[in-house]
Formats: structure tokens, C-alpha cells, sequence
């Protein structure tokens, strides 16, 4: 152990130096669906908080997709800094902030007029589905301005600049907690909203939060060298292009993933409001520190992009390996959080007996694949870091919805496991994606590295 720390401690030091400002700022994105919950599920109660699960199931696969196509440009950044070329990254940012805007209408359009009726047929009990429709229209429009922070926040981040966004973030966050908590329960002269007081305060969160990091990156003196072609006239159909080719799968690949975990959440709800309720506490839990792996995952992305720019491969292993030991040790760290905590944790977000004794068996199973889902999502940023993007959506495609969902629906609804069975499907579809991914680093790295 102290020589494979001795090994690998610079590259520790610096994935870490940038890797803890991303985690707070990646967290930051749950917090708003986990203060959410909390919200609603003390003030409004249990139907509620499964029309959060719902609605957030639904909406989380629309949003992952539009966050794909903001991640492309954190890699391509990552290598244009890396080769000195900083005009490149001002040509960059101008089409990805087009691509994201348009993205960003494209998916708010097919939320918004598509949402009825895909909460009509989902199967789903008719008073959760009422509660969700006064919600999901209102996450629909925040994609727009979450779009816009994500484009400067990527930028920011692959030139290796994290404190900001994480800055950003935090006060953020505290803007919808002060907010939710005032339309929801109605303080301060203002009548109670139910579940459509935290749709408005998560959509002036987002309004603001992009409106101060588009600020802070085109007025800030450190980003105005890399601004220099920051202008219309830069658009062009090749960088547009180059971003979408990176940027797709990306979506894809998260599409893939997310889309698997809201398929759960349709599941569950078919069975019962209360397991889906639990479902989307434990869930809710479990995607916060994914959030944190997805930190790790960013500067993983950062550093792989930084060294394949210069076609340093030995750098370039010897970090990701880095990154694979710093997110094992985190994910451990968690998984020893839901095994002892599983019974107290629910009680964040509910009072309801049922929905805690639900919600503390998830958390064990969730325990489990912290470790499958920490390894999983780091192998997908250093493959993006070092421009592979196509294998792996591959990968997570036959993990998710080859083996985890068809496994979790046998074993929820035929074996009669209910929301366990179907989390157990879950488990084996992250282990899978964890396994073969890092098979594809490892495969690939060596060949670069015999070159």
C-alpha cells in the first residue's frame, strides 16, 4: 500500500485539487432534486413526494441527455489548453453555447407539450400523476437556463478552473432551499403552493445561476485570453460538428444509465405509490454521491484530455488509475454511510413508517453498488478525456437495458420481489458497465502507451 501510494501521490494531489471543487459543484445539481423531496415530502406528504419521483424520473432522462451535449466541450478544451492553442477554446465555447441553447429549447419543448400525455400512459396511480403535472412543466423551462450555466461551467472546468462553478453552486442552492421552503409551505404573505412551489424556486435558481456564471467567465480577467474569438463569426459547421460527435454519445451514454433508473421508477410505481415513494428517497440519496463520483469523473476527463493533447500516455494512465483509487476509497467511505445509517437517513424526508421501512432495505442494495457505480461513471470520463465515446455508450446500453432493467422487472414483478427485485436488476447492470469499461481503459491506455 505505501508504495502504490508513493506511486501515485502527485497525480492524487492534483485530481484532487481539481476533482473536490467539481464534486461540490456536481453535488450541488442533487441537492436542488434532494431538497426537493425533503420539502414536499414533510410539508405536502407521501403522494407528493411520489409525484417528485415521478415527475424527476421522467424529467432526469431529458435533462442527462441535454447535460451530454454540454460535456463535450470540457475534453476538446482540456487538449486545445494543453497545446497552447487558446483561440481554439473561444471557438469552442461560442458553437457549444449555440448547440446548447438549441438543445436546451428542443427538450423544454418535448417535456413541456409532451408531458401529459407520457404521464397519462406510464401506468402510474391517477393522484401521483395529478401532482406531477402541476410539476413537470415547470422543470421543463429550467432546462433552458441550466443549459447556459452548464456551457460556461465546462469551459470554466476544462481549462482547469473548478472553484467558481462550485461557488456558483452553493449559494445557489441555498436560493431554492430559502425559496422552496417559503412557496411550499407559504410564509411571508404567500398562499401555500404545494409541490408547484419547489418547481418555481428550482427554476429561479437555475435563472440565476447561469445568469451570474455566463457573467462571471465573459467578464472575468483570467478567461479573456481565451476569448479572443468569442463572437458569432466564429461559428462554423466543423467546430459544430466536432462537439456534436463528442457530445452525443456522451448523451447517449447517460441517457442510457438514467433512463434505466427512471424505467425502475415506472416499474416500482405500477406496484405501489409507497415503494415508489421510498424508491425515490433511497434513489435520491444514492445519486448524491454519484454526483460526488461524477466529480471525480470531471477531473478524470480534465486530466486524461490534458494528457492525450501532448500524448503523454504514461501521464495519462498513471492518473486515470489515480482517479480509479480516489473514487474506490469515497465510494467505500458512503457505502459504510447507508449500511449503518440505512434506518435514520429516511426520516430526512419523510415521517410515513411504510415509505421508511421500504426506503431503509433500498439503502443496503444501494450500499452495494456504490463501489460498481463510483468505477463505472470514472472509466466513462477518462475514455472521454482521451476521445473514445462510442464503445462505451455501447457498453452502458447492454448494461442498463440488456441486463439491469429486463433483470429488475423479472425479479420485481414476476418473482414478486417488488421494489428490491427490481434494484437487484440494477446492481448487476452497474457491475456489468463498471467491469467492461474499465476493460476498455485498460485495453486502450496500453496500446497508446506501446506507440
Amino acid at each position: 500500500m505505501k508504495r502504490i501510494y508513493t506511486k501515485y501521490k502527485p497525480h492524487y494531489r492534483d485530481n484532487l485539487t481539481l476533482a473536490i471543487p467539481v464534486v461540490i459543484s456536481q453535488v450541488g445539481h442533487m441537492v436542488v432534486q434532494l431538497s426537493d423531496s425533503m420539502i414536499v415530502g414533510h410539508w405536502a406528504g407521501t403522494i407528493p413526494l411520489a409525484a417528485v419521483s415521478l415527475a424527476n424520473g421522467v424529467f432526469i432522462i431529458i435533462l442527462v441527455t441535454g447535460l451530454g451535449f454540454s460535456y463535450a466541450i470540457t475534453p476538446l478544451v482540456a487538449q486545445e489548453s494543453a497545446k497552447q492553442d487558446q483561440n481554439e477554446c473561444g471557438r469552442l465555447l461560442i458553437n457549444s453555447l449555440l448547440i446548447n441553447i438549441i438543445t436546451g429549447i428542443l427538450l423544454f419543448s418535448l417535456v413541456y407539450f409532451g408531458s401529459r400525455y407520457m404521464l397519462d400512459h406510464l401506468g402510474q396511480s391517477p393522484l401521483v400523476v395529478e401532482q406531477a403535472k402541476l410539476f413537470l412543466p415547470l422543470l421543463a423551462i429550467s432546462i433552458i437556463p441550466l443549459m447556459i450555466f452548464n456551457t460556461f461551467k465546462q469551459f470554466a472546468e476544462g481549462l482547469g478552473f473548478t472553484k467558481q462553478a462550485m461557488k456558483v453552486s452553493i449559494w445557489g442552492n441555498l436560493v431554492n432551499i430559502c425559496l422552496g421552503i417559503t412557496f411550499v409551505k407559504g410564509l411571508f404573505g404567500i398562499a401555500p403552493m404545494g409541490i408547484r412551489g419547489v418547481g418555481y424556486s428550482t427554476l429561479i435558481d437555475r435563472c440565476l445561476m447561469a445568469i451570474v456564471m455566463s457573467v462571471y467567465v465573459l467578464r472575468s480577467e483570467r478567461f479573456r485570453k481565451y476569448l479572443t474569438d468569442f463572437s458569432t463569426q466564429s461559428i462554423d459547421r466543423v467546430r459544430s460538428w466536432k462537439l456534436l460527435k463528442m457530445g452525443a454519445p456522451v448523451a447517449m451514454q447517460y441517457t442510457f444509465e438514467v433512463s434505466a433508473f427512471a424505467g425502475a421508477n415506472f416499474i416500482i410505481g405500477s406496484i405501489s405509490p409507497v415503494q415508489q415513494a421510498a424508491h425515490q428517497v433511497a434513489l435520491t440519496l444514492a445519486s448524491c454521491t454519484y454526483m460526488m463520483a461524477m466529480g471525480v469523473s470531471a477531473a478524470a476527463a480534465i486530466k486524461s484530455g490534458n494528457n492525450f493533447g501532448v500524448k503523454n500516455f504514461t501521464g495519462l494512465r498513471a492518473s486515470a488509475i489515480s482517479s480509479y483509487h480516489i473514487v474506490l476509497v469515497l465510494m467505500c467511505i458512503t457505502a459504510l454511510l447507508f449500511t449503518f445509517c440505512n434506518n435514520l437517513l429516511p426520516y430526512l424526508f419523510t415521517t410515513d413508517k411504510a415509505v421508511i421501512v421500504f426506503a431503509a432495505q433500498l439503502l443496503i442494495l444501494a450500499a452495494f453498488f456504490q463501489l460498481f457505480d463510483g468505477t463505472q461513471v470514472v472509466g466513462l470520463g477518462i475514455l472521454r478525456g482521451m476521445g473514445d465515446v462510442k464503445v462505451p455508450t455501447v457498453i452502458t446500453f447492454l448494461a442498463y437495458w440488456v441486463v439491469g432493467i429486463p433483470v429488475g422487472y423479472w425479479c420485481g414483478v414476476h418473482l414478486h420481489l417488488g421494489a428490491m427485485g427490481v434494484w437487484y436488476g440494477l446492481v448487476l447492470g452497474l457491475m456489468v458497465a463498471s467491469i467492461l469499461l474499465f476493460v476498455r481503459f485498460n485495453a486502450l491506455s496500453k496500446r497508446h502507451s506501446l506507440m
